[in-house]
């Protein structure tokens, strides 16, 4: 199994098991992964949630993920 990774009409990139048919973005928008211009693969989860964490910040400008401890 591998995971897809996409983007969504509102900028978000979104990964899925290549088995997903539809995918819901957290704007609301759903739409049919199979017709998703696909940006990258990724052979693991892990790997996955990596690239999508890359490619926001790469959109986004250096956005960076804290704990809510590190506040």
């Amino acid at each position: 199994m591998s995971y897809l990774i996409y983007r969504c009409d509102c900028g978000r990139v979104l990964y899925s098991k290549d088995t997903t048919k539809t995918k819901k973005c957290p704007c609301g928008k759903t739409f049919d992964v199979k017709k998703r211009r696909i940006l990258k693969k990724a052979e693991t989860i892990s790997d996955a949630i990596a690239e999508v964490q890359k490619m926001q910040e790469e959109i986004y400008g250096g956005v960076c993920f804290k704990t809510a401890n590190e506040l």
